[in-house]
């Protein structure tokens, strides 16, 4: 059997470039495959790897609603920001209001417990 595989090792060393392409396609004809399929499939697999390895560093602090003490959030969003009365009081009622952007995470964290203290309901993303 080791003969014939070397036999078939010489044979195919000896085809041109173009004579191997037409062999492929033939071989694919024949046995109903694809050569390509599994090379896309490795070119792809090493990128999605890499994707989940990037950790986010900075975060938004997003509210969704004020809750029952919207005075008690108000202040909160006050002491948060550099915001006055009225403009925390309009960024308490905007649902999706970003009260911090491009914050670290610790200071992203503790800001929504801060909020959800006062009865807010908060996101971080």
């Amino acid at each position: 059997m080791a003969a014939n595989l070397e036999k078939i090792v010489e044979e195919l060393s000896a085809l041109s470039v173009l004579e191997a392409a037409e062999l492929v396609k033939a071989l694919e004809a024949k046995w109903g495959v694809s050569a390509a399929a599994p090379v896309a499939a490795a070119a792809a697999g090493p990128a999605a790897a890499a994707e989940p390895d990037e950790e986010q560093t900075e975060f938004d602090v997003i509210i969704k609603d004020a809750g029952p003490k919207k005075i008690e959030t108000i202040k909160v969003i006050r002491q948060l920001t550099s915001l006055g009365l009225g403009e925390a009081k309009t960024m308490a009622e905007t649902a999706g209001g970003k009260v911090l952007t491009g914050v670290g995470k610790e200071a992203a964290l503790e800001a929504k417990k801060k909020l959800e203290e006062a009865g807010a309901v908060i996101e971080v993303a």
